[in-house]
């Protein structure tokens, strides 16, 4: 968008938004463009949010580059728009994490979609995605909302997409509503109603505690503990968690206390919703900044591990003390150590695994490959991004083979064991990490001892996700230029090693879709992969090594992480 094009659609939404802290934003940006000073004016509508299989995700404000009643709307009446010419009878689930402004986008969601036709349904109360992604199953719906960001800081929020079933949006599917949303004008073509009005005519329906209730059952049935009683009872797990102020804590806790896990302690600057994360700004449990207070509380309980939940509830972390200090395991380390588990209770209760299915992505670790040697399943990678694991659950079950998938994990903490739903879900991670901490307990050993002996047996297969910031309009613009370089001029060597292949996604690989990812494959096993987020203006450059020692992978690790960098420079 030009600068007087900008300048006039800034004119425009003075002119037409009627929210009053939306409108002194808009106030204040004219005033500073007026005076010469442009960058908010640009930041915010240079670029409308873009929608695609992950809906959309941006910094809350004014603009059309920003999360807003108009953005949500205009989204809202695509997405209806595509409904309507789908299916009969369309109906939608509806769900919101604790992020700032999720009840305002809900329920201009919700008097959107009935006023449209749109049944749609509520959860009353914030609730994590994976119980969206149940909710849309369950009730047989059309599709799916749940008002989230993620990890991401504070200022953001999001809008994620789902199908009927369960999954984010298809490619096929966001390309349509896309479309229909580029027809719709934010401010005259949204129709809408009263959201009590909607509510009483039988339009929007709140979403019972029934359908919670079976949500909790379908998560305690993927149980694989063998345990008995007594063996747990000798030797109790203790266990401090947080919510990281998100939505974790009722479902988490429900499923735990149901399972026999009751010695929790929650951390309490992080135990009630707060989309200010006061905490931690970046609600992330892959970084210690976010798992700092509770760590702090381990010292003073001393537990056998500490488990965090991001603030939807989709994702998983974990640290157990290691020596003097905690170790975080990481999001591949945890996928490992899960699958490995999985497979041995499996084995243990006499099953036969030849005919199992594992899922994980491109940028995983390449462990698994180990493990798939080890137990005999068979092993599938998909593009990054877990709905295209649930792709292959609904594939899967579209054969009447759904029981065959046993496993699907990806490298930024997302893991699922069963076809209950189909997005990652911390909740069903959680009692499957507590139960084998419990295992493990019994063997006189915590989680990262346990990886430890992973890495014996397997290799150190070490891995590293760096992600480097682009912000503002110009940095779409300088990821397309760093994505177009590699794919043209692609590095011989890296790390002073030999690239033996280069693989562009792009082309589509191996019947994948394809995407804006590039490898190199570097000799000895090791690799680069670069792709830009879709949900972020960031590149993430994934690094992964092995090598005979934890010394020795790590130094290369270092190196190739180094020449990944500059790159992307």
């Amino acid at each position: 968008m030009s600068e007087r094009n900008m300048r006039a659609e800034l004119g425009r939404w003075i002119a037409n938004v009627s929210d009053a802290e939306l409108s002194a934003e808009l106030a204040d940006m004219q005033a500073k463009a007026d005076a010469g000073i442009e960058e908010p004016m640009v930041d915010a509508f240079f670029q409308d949010l873009s929608f695609g299989t992950a809906g959309l995700r941006g910094i809350i404000g004014a603009g059309t580059n920003r999360m807003n009643v108009y953005t949500v709307g205009r989204a809202t009446q695509g997405f209806a728009d595509y409904l309507s010419a789908n299916f009969e009878n369309p109906s939608v689930a509806i769900a919101r994490d604790s992020r700032n402004k999720g009840e305002l986008f809900v329920r201009t969601t919700a008097a959107i979609l009935a006023a449209n036709g749109v049944t749609a349904y509520v959860y009353p109360r914030i609730s994590p995605v994976p119980t969206l992604s149940w909710a849309v199953r369950d009730l047989g719906c059309s599709g799916g909302i749940c008002m989230t960001a993620s990890h991401n800081p504070a200022p953001y929020n999001g809008y994620k997409a789902y199908g009927p079933d369960g999954c984010q949006i298809t490619s096929e599917a966001a390309a349509a509503i896309s479309a229909a949303i580029e027809r719709t004008d934010a401010f005259s073509g949204v129709k809408s109603m009263d959201f009590d009005e909607a509510v009483a005519a039988g339009k929007i329906r709140w979403i019972d505690d029934a359908v919670l209730e079976r949500y909790y059952s379908a998560v305690l049935a993927q149980s694989v503990n063998n345990l008995t009683p007594e063996q747990i009872a000798s030797a109790p797990l203790k266990l401090v968690y947080t919510p990281l102020n998100g939505t974790g804590l009722v479902p988490v806790t429900t499923v735990l206390a149901r399972a026999g896990v009751s010695d929790v302690t929650v951390v309490p600057e992080q135990e009630q919703p707060d989309g200010n994360f006061p905490t931690c700004p970046y609600p992330n449990p892959e970084i210690r900044e976010a798992m700092q207070k509770g760590i702090d509380l381990c010292e003073q309980v001393h537990p056998d591990l500490l488990l965090a939940t991001d603030p939807d509830a989709d994702r998983v972390g974990v640290a157990c003390k290691d020596g003097d200090d905690y170790t975080l395991l990481t999001g591949n380390e945890m996928g490992v150590l899960l699958l490995d588990y999985i497979c041995r209770m499996r084995a243990e209760r006499g099953e036969n695994l030849a005919d199992k299915v594992a899922v994980t992505t491109i940028v995983s670790s390449a462990m698994v490959d180990a493990l798939a040697v080890e137990y005999g399943f068979e092993l599938r990678r998909c593009l990054t991004g877990f709905k295209y694991i649930g792709d292959i659950i609904t594939e899967l079950a579209d054969a009447g083979a759904a029981d065959r998938f046993m496993f699907g994990f990806e490298e930024s903490y997302g893991y699922l064991s069963g076809d209950h739903v189909r997005d990652k879900d911390a909740v069903n991670a959680s009692l499957l990490i507590c139960q084998m901490a419990q295992a493990y307990k019994l063997e006189g050993k915590n989680l990262a001892q346990a990886m430890r002996d992973m890495y014996a047996k397997h290799g150190w297969w070490l891995n590293r996700t760096v992600s480097l910031a682009y912000p503002g309009a110009d940095g779409a613009a300088k990821m397309a230029s760093l994505m177009a370089g590699l794919r043209e001029n692609a590095p011989a060597k890296l790390a002073g090693r030999k690239v033996e292949a280069v693989v562009d996604y792009q082309q589509g690989v191996n019947g994948l879709p394809a995407a804006n990812v590039v490898e190199f494959d570097v000799e000895g096993g090791n690799k680069v992969i670069v792709r830009p987020s879709g949900t972020e203006p960031k590149i993430k450059l994934y690094v992964f090594a092995k090598d005979v020692s934890r010394e020795a992978a790590d130094a290369l690790l270092d190196q190739l992480e180094a020449a990944g960098r500059e790159l992307l420079a």
